[in-house]
């Protein structure tokens, strides 16, 4: 099996004369086991075929990011269980050697709250159907439990990732400012950074899954992202990283003061974020709760807007997207060794859960979205920017997708529906509005 000279972006819709492009309906979808088997073979047929999965290892990478709170998380918030399975199905069809299906959600996600009994019982029964080893993997090192203060570490040993250092070629370099810490990620201790990012070194703490692999397929649900815009086939690579003291998601501060977390430099804001800091460094121990109910009553007394969103959950973020495409660059050209190769190391395709998507304060809140789609593509950057149409999202104002289109510039892309050949402007014919996160108003 070669790697593809082009790229493609197969979507097929599920609204019509015979579904109406309603959540009610949609969601009924979900429950069609004929119906979604059906689909992902036909978006797949020419790819995922017996000669080229068979005797080989897959790795299956859903959109784990939290378990469910609200009732609709179920269908707009994760890659659904049943779309998951489908694509299992498929894969194990074709007598694959053995599929690994894992992810790194949140420190605060309760693992077995998301992955439930009932879908690993539904994955055992399709890995004895099909006679091929599943494994079901936490690709995290650290857990918190937010309701008893308590920490988990060591949940993976260290032997069981590659550390990469992207150096000078990572898209944070520019950003980087030598003999400051300011790199930070939600509930992580911001001190880790000194140790993983500054100018020259930025490192990377990758799932030794992603090398066992022969080819992996990303699951993503299609949803807004308060800190990129959109969350789908670029974003979801980012939980192959199973240590959070690794990923930068914004830079303390407001803009004034030469951070992204806010527009501005108001200085109540910024004490909120200093105790916010120390919260993150006594997790386990007593003063946790007082300095993070302190940085909570800072943040209010500061009388934020809708722009003015704590962990820099805005349209001004300018580090999510950067640590994305560095996770991009590492999952197609790194390799074993922890360097970095000037040709693609893997197959990589993404089977996109859109039939519900999500909208709103995504990715951890989103509600649900009529997308109606479900896209299959070797090409993240244009299966993304597909998406967004679709969401009629503005491409040219979110830096993910902007940084996407030059991602890998010598590689062509067609993009079909249902079919036929179309350009990312026809998609714009068929979008559904999506709302966007609170600090995306006005972007």
């Amino acid at each position: 099996m070669q790697q593809p000279s082009a790229g493609f972006v197969n979507i097929k819709t599920f609204f019509g004369p015979q579904t109406e492009r309603t959540v009610d309906a949609l969601q009924q979808l979900y429950l069609n086991k004929e119906l979604l088997l059906e689909a992902v073979t036909e978006l797949s047929a020419s790819v995922l075929t017996g000669e080229n999965l068979q005797g080989k290892k897959i790795l299956l990478k859903p959109n784990w990011v939290k378990h469910f709170y609200k009732p609709h998380d179920s269908i707009c918030l994760c890659t659904n269980d049943h779309f998951l399975l489908a694509v299992l199905e498929l894969v194990l069809s074709k007598q694959p050697a053995s599929v690994v299906i894992g992810d790194a959600p949140i420190q605060g996600c309760n693992w077995d709250k998301l992955v439930k009994k009932e879908l690993l019982d539904a994955v055992a029964a399709l890995a004895g159907k099909y006679q091929v080893k599943v494994l079901v993997k936490d690709f995290r090192r650290v857990a918190f439990d937010t309701v008893n203060n308590k920490v988990e570490v060591e949940r993976n040993s260290m032997d069981q990732y590659v550390i990469f250092d992207v150096g000078k070629k990572s898209y944070l370099e520019p950003i980087s400012v030598a003999g400051k810490n300011i790199f930070r990620v939600s509930q992580y201790d911001p001190d880790k950074f000194i140790e993983t990012h500054k100018p020259g070194m930025h490192k990377y703490c990758i799932t030794k899954e992603l090398f066992n692999a022969d080819i992996v397929i990303s699951l993503p649900k299609i949803k807004t992202h308060q800190k990129a815009g959109i969350t789908c086939a670029l974003k979801n690579i980012v939980g192959l990283n199973g240590d959070k003291d690794f990923l930068p998601h914004h830079r303390i501060g407001g803009t004034k003061q030469g951070g992204d977390s806010y527009p501005g430099g108001n200085i109540l804001r910024y004490w909120s974020e200093l105790c916010l800091d120390n919260a993150n460094r006594n997790k386990g121990k007593r003063s946790y709760w007082y300095w993070l109910r302190f940085s909570i009553l800072l943040w209010k007394i500061s009388l934020p807007e809708k722009q003015h969103q704590l962990s820099a959950a805005w349209f001004g973020n300018d580090t999510t997207w950067r640590m994305v495409m560095d996770l991009n660059t590492i999952v197609n050209f790194g390799r074993a060794d922890g360097t970095i190769a000037d040709t693609p190391q893997r197959f990589l395709y993404s089977f996109c859960d859109g039939i519900i998507g999500g909208q709103g304060d995504g990715p951890l809140w989103p509600d649900p979205l009529n997308l109606g789609v479900v896209s299959f593509s070797n090409d993240s950057a244009t299966n993304d920017i597909a998406m967004a149409a679709l969401m009629n999202l503005k491409i040219d104002r979110m830096p993910l997708l902007t940084a996407a289109k030059s991602f890998m510039p010598d590689r062509s892309v067609e993009i079909q529906m249902n079919g036929t050949v179309c350009s990312v402007q026809d998609l714009f014919k068929y979008a559904t509005t999506a709302a966007i996160p609170p600090g995306w108003e006005n972007y």
